[in-house]
């Protein structure tokens, strides 16, 4: 071994942690912090006070539209009895807001119209980490309140720097959470693969906005495979398609184990969504030592390259009916 391969493997024995490091922290962004760390970051200034959302909001003009929407938002529309007062206000996210306005009337005579609140004396959302981000909710929308987010704190998109500003925008309309009509596009936002699936010519019907992907995935979480809302493919597939379920006497072995095996859930240039065009689906399994696998020299081995296995075994997903020798071929 000579003296310059030497010294590059040396070279590479020191850098390769490095570089395993570097990707990993690049695949999640930034290391997590414990959570005591992200509650110090959203604590806001302590030298200021909090004023409420008339005193602040009363000083401009500005904000009226967003002020409206607010209030007439699910968030704004909850109000403490004993005092008549919100429970959440502007100050519950950004902060308190004395300091923001403290110096408004002077800049008033300064500039007019054009004077602003300090917003450098609030929170600066924008620039926190969405572990931050999401903890602002969490404060009133634990686990324990919203059921959903019972797996929110595990979940993949929580360990990817998705916060909850990612998709709900408080400031948009008093819906406060997206319409069903924009929940896909949302979603294409992260996943542009998936928006080019249902552009395939066989697909669910999303792009016809007669279902979306809230349908079969929890975004805020899930203990199963790709935050599916049944604990197995099968069982979210299920949901809609209750004819497949079953129980059947003569049942087909890969559609009772996961659907996925024969379908891609978010389209295909094939029909009925199939991963292989038929025969050629059917013959991934049933071989050439399968007893209905039709022999090179007969001439009907021509005619099932033209036909679909399904002509024949119609009921594909399961049978309760046997056949005339009292065998489950799937057939009608």
């Amino acid at each position: 071994m000579n003296r310059n391969h030497a010294r590059n493997l040396i070279l590479m024995a020191t850098l390769l942690p490095a570089l395993i490091l570097a990707g990993c922290n690049g695949a999640t962004g930034r290391p997590l912090l414990p959570v005591a760390e992200y509650e110090k970051m959203i604590v806001g200034r302590v030298d200021a006070d909090y004023v409420g959302t008339g005193n602040c909001v009363a000083q401009c003009h500005r904000h009226d539209k967003i002020s409206d929407d607010f209030r007439h938002s699910v968030h704004g529309e909850q109000i403490k009895p004993e005092t008549g007062l919100p429970l959440v206000n502007c100050e519950s996210c950004h902060g308190p807001g004395s300091l923001a306005i403290a110096n408004l009337e002077a800049a008033k005579q300064q500039h007019g119209d054009k004077a602003k609140c300090d917003t450098s004396t609030l929170l600066d959302l924008k620039s926190l980490p969405a572990q931050a981000q999401s903890l602002i909710c969490l404060r009133c929308h634990s686990s324990t309140s919203t059921s959903s987010l019972s797996h929110w704190p595990t979940s993949v998109h929580a360990m990817h720097d998705v916060s909850c500003f990612s998709c709900h925008r408080l400031h948009e309309g008093p819906q406060q959470k997206v319409s069903h009509d924009q929940m896909a596009e949302l979603c294409y936002q992260c996943h542009p693969d998936v928006k080019t699936q249902f552009n395939l010519f066989s697909h669910h019907p999303v792009r016809e906005k007669k279902m979306n992907c809230f349908d079969c995935h929890d975004p805020h979480g899930s203990p199963n495979n790709a935050l599916l809302k049944g604990a197995t493919v099968r069982d979210t597939c299920t949901r809609c398609h209750m004819d497949k379920s079953g129980p059947f006497i003569f049942e087909h072995g890969d559609v009772t184990e996961n659907c996925s095996n024969c379908h891609s859930p978010h389209g295909s240039v094939t029909r009925r969504l199939l991963t292989v065009t038929m025969p050629y689906l059917c013959l991934q399994c049933h071989g050439s030592a399968h007893q209905s696998r039709l022999m090179s020299a007969d001439s009907r081995e021509r005619a099932i390259f033209a036909r679909r296995c399904t002509v024949c075994h119609s009921m594909i997903h399961g049978s309760d009916t046997p056949d005339s020798q009292g065998h489950g071929t799937l057939r009608r």
